[in-house]
């Protein structure tokens, strides 16, 4: 056992170099790493996050499968450890996860409540180090440089010490990973969940990316992974072997990603004023909708949401995305970058209704979304238009329409398309 090794759950450091177990408190969970106390950047994941808090609010849930989603027609958000084992994953549809593990217990998503204990967490870290960058409500990189005399010990102990007072205060369980970088640390964090500990050190990250199928690459999903084998390379080993030129002229700015990061390279620091690249807004249909007249109202709705998100950020955004999802599960998206960079429902709509219309020609949906990215200076945003007066005009009624929500809530006042949609949703609850 390396020198340093200490106890996870009673922090008691371990003297024996053979012994297996704690000799303090008889516990196997010993964390023995020779860099576990001079690594600094790690990444937090809570495990299971909803499904957690969830069964730690309902304690008759422990020894039961649960899932975290919509109905039917939705799908998975959480599933708890036990879900996993027959199979369930997030994202997947609802109906083949209840196929895959019929006797679960579903429970919609009550995001305040997740939302409540996600702050929590993010306390906790910020306890240890401002240097917190948050990637979603319950996960973050943490850099604990030069906070070894703050909490009397290295990183690896002050975060052995920070998952034992979350599980024990807030009734969830984290899992840490430990590594000299980002990209290293948020692939230990994943190795040995739930209540996990992972350390990779520098001189072992190349030898144990080797063997690695590409996913495990940062931005590398399926359909690059595809493109990359079929390319002959499927597994971050042949990456390591094949020269940088090489991977830059075939993949341009992806290429300069591959080759550093194949080695274990990461130079990313830890940003707690992370930028937001895009928002979005999408729903679910009770039931399929091919027709463009049910599609609009919808679309109309979700713009107005994300124009609504954009103001209350102070952001705007160039380019709008229109998210598609058929019946059968096949995910497809069309983007436009518009002129200027807007804030505006009404400009937003009608770039994704654009799109819309082009994909609308008899293909059964059951999803819709619509995200706006390229986010910047709302100053530079939705310039008067000499020209064109109705845009004018639009954006001012548009802006007035803001302040009378404001005032008075936010179905005080819709445009015509969105009424519509509520009166439609209305009728089939009825």
């Amino acid at each position: 056992m390396t020198a340093g090794a200490f106890c996870r759950d009673c922090l008691a450091v371990q003297v024996d170099p053979v012994r297996r177990r704690c000799s303090t408190c008889g516990s196997p969970r010993l964390l023995r790493h020779p860099d576990q106390h001079a690594l600094t950047i790690a990444h937090i994941d809570c495990d299971a996050f909803y499904a957690s808090v969830e069964k730690r609010d309902d304690p008759s849930l422990a020894d039961r499968a649960v899932i975290i989603g919509g109905g039917k027609r939705g799908v998975v958000s959480t599933a708890c450890y036990i879900a996993r084992l027959s199979g369930v994953r997030s994202a997947m549809p609802m109906f083949k996860a209840l196929e895959l593990c019929p006797e679960a217990v579903v429970i919609r998503p009550n995001m305040e409540k997740y939302v409540k204990v996600g702050r929590q967490v993010r306390e906790r870290m910020l306890a240890l180090t401002p240097l917190v960058e948050p990637l979603s409500i319950d996960e973050a990189f943490l850099d604990l440089s030069g906070t070894e005399q703050l909490h009397h010990g290295s990183p690896a102990l002050t975060l052995a010490r920070f998952a034992m007072e979350v599980e024990r205060d807030l009734g969830i369980t984290v899992s840490v990973g430990l590594a000299p970088n980002k990209f290293l640390a948020k692939i230990a964090s994943d190795l040995d969940k739930p209540r996990g500990f992972s350390v990779i050190g520098p001189g072992e990250a190349k030898a144990f990316l080797a063997p690695r199928p590409v996913t495990t690459i940062w931005g590398v999903g399926k359909a690059f992974a595809e493109r990359l084998a079929a390319d002959g390379i499927r597994t971050v080993g042949t990456l390591q072997e094949t020269e940088p030129e090489i991977l830059i002229r075939r993949y341009g700015a992806m290429g300069i990603r591959l080759a550093k990061l194949c080695q274990g390279e990461d130079d990313r620091r830890v940003d707690p004023h992370g930028k937001r690249k895009s928002f979005g807004a999408e729903t679910t249909f009770f039931e399929d909708l091919a027709d463009l007249p049910s599609l609009r109202p919808i679309l109309r709705r979700l713009s107005e949401k994300v124009s609504d998100h954009l103001k209350k950020a102070d952001k705007a955004g160039q380019t709008v995305t229109l998210k598609l999802k058929t019946h059968d599960f096949k995910l497809s998206t069309r983007a436009r970058r518009l002129a200027d960079p807007t804030q505006l429902a009404d400009r937003i709509f009608q770039a994704a209704d654009d799109l819309l219309a082009k994909e609308a020609h008899g293909l059964k949906y059951r999803l819709i979304g619509v995200t706006v990215s390229d986010l910047g200076d709302p100053k530079q945003a939705d310039p008067t238009d000499l020209i064109d007066i109705t845009s004018t005009r639009k954006a001012a009624a548009e802006r007035a329409m803001d302040a009378i929500r404001a005032k008075f809530g936010a179905k005080s006042v819709e445009t015509g398309l969105v009424f519509d949609d509520r009166a439609r949703r209305d009728r089939n609850k009825t």
